[in-house]
């Protein structure tokens, strides 16, 4: 099974994304979709084939963790074979992530409940939205987080207003970074914005690492090297 550079599961080679959508039929469910991606070769895997087993690999281990740093859970969870470079895991992922780091802090919620909830939102979030919406999941995630701890709805004043601003203030950290995309460095950052919009609204304070050092670099193909913060060797870290 190939982990790296957004490949294809079926045959391992890259990815291509269309300007736009084509009828594609899944390879693994066989169903249709209109696609945005697939290999040279032409096969499709839809995103709920795509993330089925990383989901349970991310629910199984932050129902297990005891953690409450948030950055050293995602990259614990994304060392599993079925955390893929990239993908649309990662739209449940970081939320999961700070749902239980903030659980593991003393936060009050019903904890499985709110990461069955969070699977519920970030597998309804596409594959492809940072480029193809211009909204990252990674930072949509953020907001499902918020949403779904303050117990958010339409309808809500302060914590509809809590969960669009995470989002937005991850969403403009994630963007000033640069593209081409890559899930790694957009969760990284999604996380490290949630945690500090956490403890300034909230008073809760999660652990974070003095700095974060990415060791996925080598399975992302447009990895941006010295030029993104979580490079092995850059000098990025928290002040």
């Amino acid at each position: 099974m190939t982990r790296g550079e957004g490949a294809c599961l079926v045959c391992g080679e890259p990815l291509i994304y269309f300007e736009e959508a084509k009828e594609l039929e899944c390879q693994i469910c066989h169903k249709t979709f209109h696609a945005y991606s697939s290999c040279k070769n032409g096969h499709y895997v839809c995103d709920q084939c795509h993330e089925k087993k990383g989901i349970q690999v991310i629910l199984d281990g932050c129902r297990q963790s005891s953690s409450k740093n948030p950055i050293a859970i995602m990259q614990q969870l994304m060392e599993d074979p079925y955390i893929y470079m990239h993908g649309p895991e990662h739209h449940i992922l970081v939320g999961a992530a700070l749902l239980t780091a903030c659980h593991n802090c003393g936060a009050a919620m019903d904890f499985p409940a709110a990461l069955e909830e969070m699977k519920e939102r970030g597998s309804r979030y596409p594959g492809g939205s940072c480029g193809l919406w211009g909204c990252c999941g990674a930072a949509v995630s953020v907001g499902m987080f918020i949403s779904i701890f303050t117990k958010a709805t339409p309808l809500t004043g302060k914590s509809w207003g809590c969960a669009n601003q995470a989002t937005a203030r991850a969403l403009a950290a994630i963007g000033a970074l640069g593209g081409p995309r890559c899930c790694k460095r957009n969760s990284f950052t999604a996380v490290k914005e949630a945690a500090a919009f956490v403890k300034e609204t909230f008073g809760i304070e999660m652990e974070l690492p003095d700095a974060i050092r990415c060791d996925f670099s080598h399975e992302n193909q447009q990895c941006l090297k010295t030029r993104c913060p979580y490079y092995q060797g850059a000098s990025e870290t928290f002040v």
